[in-house]
């Protein structure tokens, strides 16, 4: 059975429109756009979220917040019961006018992120390390919230 070249022309999906098409998304985006000049940075009251890892070990949780540009005395961290609360501010770079912006995807501003511990916290014995942009918060479970390992006892 031989297929029809007129069928596969007459496709919209043909390998000829689909570069065309490509083709004009690329200028899209490559033209000065009437609202590309209006583009500015996110305003300092706004607040945003960092990413964050948790997991899990044997004895702890470890949460790992990546804040870059955020100065250690602009970060406070906070336990209340099961939840741990991060707070801060990444402040704007002095000297540069909104209107000087060309694109900004850096934000800005303060942010909070609350975790709720799956068990139990020793809130006394939280400690936390701040390297290369990275906090990471170690927080030990509470005795209560330990593995216990039961020993069995034979029958005799």
């Amino acid at each position: 059975m031989a297929w029809d070249i007129d069928l596969w022309r007459s496709r919209s999906l043909r390998p000829s429109r689909l570069w065309r098409e490509w083709g004009d998304l690329e200028r899209f985006l490559e033209a000065d756009w009437p609202f590309r000049r209006t583009w500015r940075r996110i305003p300092e009251d706004v607040s945003w979220a960092p990413p964050l890892d948790m997991y899990e070990k044997e004895d702890s949780f470890t949460v790992r917040v990546e804040v870059p540009g955020v100065k250690m005395d602009d970060i406070d961290i906070s336990v209340t019961g099961d939840t741990v609360t991060i707070k801060g501010e990444r402040k704007a770079p002095e000297g540069v006018k909104d209107e000087e912006y060309q694109c900004c995807e850096v934000c800005y501003g303060t942010f909070t992120r609350s975790v709720v511990m799956p068990a139990a916290v020793d809130a006394d014995k939280v400690e936390a390390k701040y390297n290369d942009g990275i906090l990471e918060v170690h927080i030990p479970k509470a005795k209560a919230a330990k593995p216990k390992k039961i020993p069995i006892k034979t029958g005799k």
